[in-house]
């Protein structure tokens, strides 16, 4: 079976290896072309075309993978399946009718609840108990194909974004070797999805990350754990961001945004409802560290406003 396979970001790029590792032919790997990162902003290779050359496998980047030229490029590879995970660019129905098998997509929800961008992360801030990956077969919606499978991954109290990534990244590979082999022989049929119960899991950007002290506990809680690693939570202490990167809510009353109570490994901040001990942060400039260890270089004192 010849695959081509599109994705970009490291979650595809687990699922890829898995496919090489189960010596699946993929023929070509489509990804997004290289961007600028970091300070310096060097142009940085996704983690899907990193992986595909250490395979030899060839790679393509196209600008819009709609255009006539990008489809021809992928037409020349004859693939009789087309696997997505998180590409990052929706195929056109010309792309989607090209393999015999039609393209499948590896999706981090249980469809049809967090079609979009971002369901990992999302799934954290509204609370769900759990979340899975689907294997759909693509249609030209968003996230609307009817559904090969599903496989339920459970949310921890405790789960971040990165730590729920590196589950479904492996859930979502695992998914993805057991349908393939009845998708080929037509012992797999897809189902409709019905309508979804969730918002759109929209893309994620760096302003989500302030808190907003008036908001509950609970869920500032959840966002700092469903914003870690990328974009982070953050606030200002003494005029200087402060990313929070572990917190915990519990009960108490007052000021939003005041600092209530100066620990010994922790401080607190009062919310719209309850408070949030802060656990571990980082200050603009300077290492992410454990509460206490901050506090032992810096004299916070309650009363104290945080977030400004």
């Amino acid at each position: 079976m010849r695959i081509v396979y599109m994705g970009t970001p490291e979650i595809a790029a687990v699922i890829l290896r898995r496919l090489l590792e189960a010596k699946y032919e993929v023929v070509l790997a489509v990804t997004q072309p290289d961007r600028p990162k970091g300070r310096g902003k060097a142009l940085a290779q996704s983690p899907v075309k990193e992986l595909a050359a250490a395979w030899n496998v060839p790679v393509f980047q196209p600008e819009k993978v709609r255009q006539p030229e990008a489809v021809q490029v992928i037409r020349e590879a004859k693939p009789d399946m087309i696997v997505v995970a998180a590409f990052g660019q929706i195929l056109s129905r010309e792309l989607l009718s090209l393999p015999r098998l039609g393209c499948v997509n590896v999706h981090a929800s249980l469809l049809p609840k967090y079609r979009g961008a971002a369901p990992i992360q999302w799934a954290i801030l509204d609370g769900e108990k759990e979340t899975g990956v689907s294997i759909m077969a693509m249609d030209e919606g968003v996230d609307t194909g009817a559904v090969y499978s599903r496989r339920a991954v459970p949310i921890s109290d405790k789960e971040t974004g990165g730590s729920l990534h590196d589950k479904l990244a492996e859930a979502g590979a695992s998914a993805l070797l057991e349908a393939i082999p009845g998708i080929a022989d037509g012992t797999l049929r897809a189902v409709p999805q019905g309508e979804t119960t969730t918002p759109y899991a929209k893309q994620l950007k760096k302003e989500m990350g302030r808190l907003d002290f008036t908001r509950s506990a609970a869920e500032l809680e959840r966002r700092i754990r469903g914003l870690n690693p990328w974009p982070s939570a953050y606030s200002y202490l003494n005029g200087k961001q402060c990313k929070l990167w572990s917190a915990e809510a519990v009960p108490g009353d007052g000021e939003p945004g005041t600092i209530t109570e100066v620990g010994r490994d922790s401080f607190t901040v009062q919310t719209g409802d309850g408070r949030l001990v802060i656990l571990e942060l980082q200050l603009e400039g300077k290492p992410r560290m454990k509460t206490g260890d901050f506090l032992r270089g810096n004299r916070i004192t309650a009363g104290q406003r945080f977030g400004e």
